[in-house]
């Protein structure tokens, strides 16, 4: 019987580990390929994991609630063939017998551990439980904020949980602690001193200080970042120290593009059950004009350009935390417009809901990032690392504008946008930049408002 071990998957960009919520099969159970063997969290996605090949399941190597770092065995799967486990696919490799032998007999609970484990460093928030008297599961994170926040066991139980099976979120605990009374702070002591001054003379006291830090006055409101939030920061400098960063801008005639969704969006809907938005339209010309210019989709490692074939395009979403996070369109240049509805409908509700899998927010190529949802006309969006451009939608208005006809020209009302493209000028110069947005432009402007869904 071959063996394969089944690794704890990638979870996105800086996620580095998760946690197991539930094993959904248990030793000696017969797991089919793609069939549910456990449930995972992480600060950003809940998410199942499956099975990738078929056989029965041999070994757990950790028990429900443990936190795993991604790449870690966490099950061994036997398996009849002994071509399963040759070529194993993504998050699986095999197992040698003397390998599967290292790992000792011992168990935890009934359940198989292996025999030598490393020690790993203890979380910050380990001296909560990470059950609750009632089983309830509190997640590393979730344990940090209420030890940081002075909140008891008892006192985190009572807290209502969103989660999956009621798990107490991020967002929950976050909640309760805006609405909760706050805490009474404790007051710097006056220093005295140990050693009298050689001539005494009568000092004034000092008087207790605030903890606050330098800058802020007395009408203000310190709010610490969250964990999403302090990533998105390190994101956002880590890109602005990497990439010299340029910005084009070009001015778009999408009018026949607003008269065309006017026309068709209840019909639309009707027979397809979709909306239908801008977003879509705005995706299918930006993979036809990354197929034009193919230079636009790389990356950079070292001194090496790295020209990505497939076009993955990511699109940014807000959530209502007020975060974001970029669902990813994979092969967005081999879907038509229906296509690309159904899958931007599908990623950006999924991501309100923050029921994304790991998997949907990984491989990006290129970003488009619409701020003409929040009524700005345009921006100048910073690179989603390590790609090496981004697309900024912004408002769309009604403008005066000159339209040529065949009569001559004409001054007529339009409905006018700004493109806006951030690029990677180490690899992106302004011909190819500029270029490659134009394209954009050109693309939208000529879209056929006559077809039909």
């Amino acid at each position: 019987m071959a063996q394969v071990e089944l690794i704890m998957p990638k979870m996105g960009e800086s996620i580095m580990e998760a946690t197991i919520l539930k094993w959904v099969k248990k030793v000696g159970d017969t797991v089919e390929e793609d069939e549910t063997i456990l449930e995972i969290a992480t600060d950003k996605v809940d998410s199942e994991v499956p099975s990738p090949v078929s056989g029965t399941i041999l070994k757990l190597l950790y028990e429900e609630n443990e936190t795993v770092e991604i790449g870690k065995p966490i099950a061994i799967i036997g398996t009849e063939s002994e071509e399963a486990a040759s070529e194993p696919k993504p998050d699986v490799r095999e197992t040698t017998a003397s390998s599967t032998a290292a790992s000792g007999n011992g168990q935890k609970n009934g359940v198989d551990q292996p025999r030598h484990k490393e020690p790993e460093p203890v979380p910050a928030g380990a001296d909560l439980e990470r059950s609750g008297p009632a089983g309830r599961f509190y997640s590393p994170l979730v344990r940090t904020i209420a030890e940081k926040e002075n909140i008891s066991m008892e006192e985190l139980a009572r807290i209502e949980g969103s989660g999956l099976h009621g798990r107490v979120t991020k967002k929950d605990i976050l909640a309760y602690v805006e609405e909760r009374p706050a805490a009474p702070r404790p007051v710097a002591q006056p220093q005295t001193r140990t050693q009298a001054p050689e001539k005494p003379e009568p000092r004034p006291q000092p008087q207790p200080v605030a903890d606050a830090p330098a800058g802020a006055g007395g009408n203000t409101e310190i709010i610490e970042m969250d964990r999403m939030r302090k990533l998105i920061a390190e994101h956002m400098v880590h890109s602005k120290k990497t990439s010299p960063h340029v910005t084009s801008f070009v001015e778009v005639d999408v009018t026949n593009i607003v008269n065309w969704r006017n026309k068709v969006k209840r019909s639309f809907q009707e027979r397809h059950g979709e909306k239908i938005t801008f977003t879509p339209i705005f995706i299918e010309a930006i993979a036809k004009a990354i197929r034009d210019f193919p230079m636009i989709n790389v990356s950079v490692e070292g001194t090496k350009i790295i020209r990505k074939k497939d076009i993955n395009i990511g699109m940014a979403a807000a959530l209502p935390s007020g975060n974001l996070i970029v669902p990813v369109i994979r092969n967005a240049d081999h879907l038509n417009l229906l296509g690309l509805t159904k899958k931007v409908n599908d990623l950006a509700g999924r991501a309100r809901d923050n029921k994304l899998k790991p998997e949907e927010i990984q491989d990006g190529t290129f970003t488009l990032t619409n701020v003409g949802t929040f009524g700005n006309v345009m921006g100048t969006p910073i690179i989603n690392q390590p790609q090496a451009a981004i697309m900024a939608a912004g408002a769309i208005r009604k403008k005066p504008a000159v339209v040529e006809t065949e009569f001559g020209d004409l001054i007529a009302v339009r409905h006018m946008m700004f493109l806006s493209l951030s690029y990677d000028h180490r690899v992106v110069d302004g011909f190819l930049g500029g270029s490659f947005l134009r394209r954009v432009g050109d693309y939208l402007e000529s879209f056929d408002h006559k077809q039909e869904f």
